[in-house]
């Protein structure tokens, strides 16, 4: 007699100790002859996402044949991503902007400036004024990380925590303005959230994101939005060639880059380094940990996933640099964004501008690899554009 038992792979291992106990030292007790007996243990494996994924089904995302049927797509897109972000309050037409202080270096004019968010947020920034130019400039959106490192925020620009350069001085002094604000939580906002200035850190990222939900909006969406303000004022100052406006961050500041391009088309160009995160395989692999709660979308992935914002961005020049050791961003993700995103870009007979570059045997880190082709990249579609 033969004795078939199917074993589900995450059970797998209870079950055959199970058996093993049960059935064979047992089996004269059945009545069966103990030399007739045999039991074939099939393993039938269950992937770990399957009860996560399948209960979302999120559509595939589906590249166009024409260069015209995506324009309506993109609308579409779009239109979705905004009402997904929440309610977020209108921008205000008249930012009102105080410059805090003003200094120069032999390089650079360096502006400390802050704005009212006009929904009770009080938003601090840098701006950086290359010294002596000639005419309007181009200008670089500088999108700080995450790290864990609250306090830092803008003061990243100034400093070599995330790369390899202080990014402000330096790009500067290659010609370009430079602005960067403190996102929510960080930098002058760490300890500003809901709670009080006594919670700092992740704990006041978590209440931030708590009130925001309450509000019918996420921390995401006011993150963009004070970042969108940030744009506003960037292009309203009288030495930016509104013309030529790039966007650049590592981490999280990659993903608010490449955010931004979705949302906005002043941005002409970006270079995103890290965080080209595709949610599904991030959770194939088990790593949802690996990004704070600031950086989920309440029912994103009912309708996309990552390629069909980044494929807002086509036709403007857009460069992400992972490394493959890079646990927040799985690789076949990576490589599946790419794969449904320079269709799009091909559509448009743009397919240079789209470039994805992955690093072996690299982590989560801004080599100075990286930064010069940042810098190559920004000066070919910013500077020169």
């Amino acid at each position: 007699m033969k004795l078939k038992i199917q074993v589900s792979w995450l059970l797998m291992k209870f079950t055959v100790i199970i058996i093993a106990f049960i059935c064979i030292p047992n089996k004269q007790l059945s009545g069966i002859p103990p030399d007739s007996l045999n039991i074939t243990i099939t393993v039938t494996p269950v992937p770990g996402d399957n009860r996560w994924l399948t209960s979302v089904n999120t559509p595939e995302f589906i590249t166009p044949t024409s260069w015209a049927a995506w324009q309506r797509q993109r609308i579409d897109i779009r239109y979705k991503l905004e009402k997904l972000l929440g309610e977020l309050p209108p921008r205000t037409q008249n930012l009102d902007v105080t410059i805090l202080s003003r200094e120069e270096t032999d390089v650079y004019i360096l502006e400390k400036f802050q704005f009212d968010n006009g929904v009770g947020a009080i938003v601090p920034g840098y701006l950086f004024l290359p010294k002596g130019s000639k005419g309007k400039v181009p200008a670089i959106l500088y999108c700080h990380w995450h790290g864990g490192q609250y306090d830092i925020g803008k003061q990243e620009m100034l400093q070599t925590n995330a790369t390899p350069v202080a990014a402000g001085p330096e790009l500067a002094r290659l010609g370009y303005a430079v602005l960067g604000i403190d996102a929510y939580c960080f930098g002058e906002r760490n300890g500003q959230g809901p709670d009080g200035k006594n919670e700092k850190g992740s704990a006041g990222e978590m209440s931030s994101s708590k009130f925001e939900l309450w509000a019918g909006r996420t921390l995401w969406g006011m993150i963009l939005r004070d970042d969108l303000l940030a744009l506003d004022y960037l292009c309203s100052r009288s030495e930016i060639d509104i013309t030529r406006i790039g966007v650049t961050g590592i981490s999280m500041g990659s993903t608010r880059s490449w955010w931004l391009m979705a949302l906005d088309e002043r941005i002409k160009a970006g270079v995103c380094v890290a965080c080209m995160t595709r949610y599904q395989d991030l959770i194939r692999s088990e790593k949802l940990s690996a990004h704070g709660i600031y950086y989920f979308v309440p029912g994103m992935l009912r309708y996309f996933d990552t390629e069909a914002v980044i494929a807002l961005a086509a036709p403007r020049p857009i460069l992400f640099m992972t490394g493959d050791k890079d646990g927040g961003s799985p690789i076949a993700g990576v490589k599946t964004i790419s794969k449904k995103v320079l269709p799009i870009y091909q559509l448009a007979g743009k397919e240079s501008q789209f470039e994805s570059v992955i690093f072996p045997d690299v982590g989560h880190t801004y080599l100075p690899e990286m930064w010069e082709q940042m810098v190559k990249w920004m000066d070919m579609y910013v500077k020169n554009n």
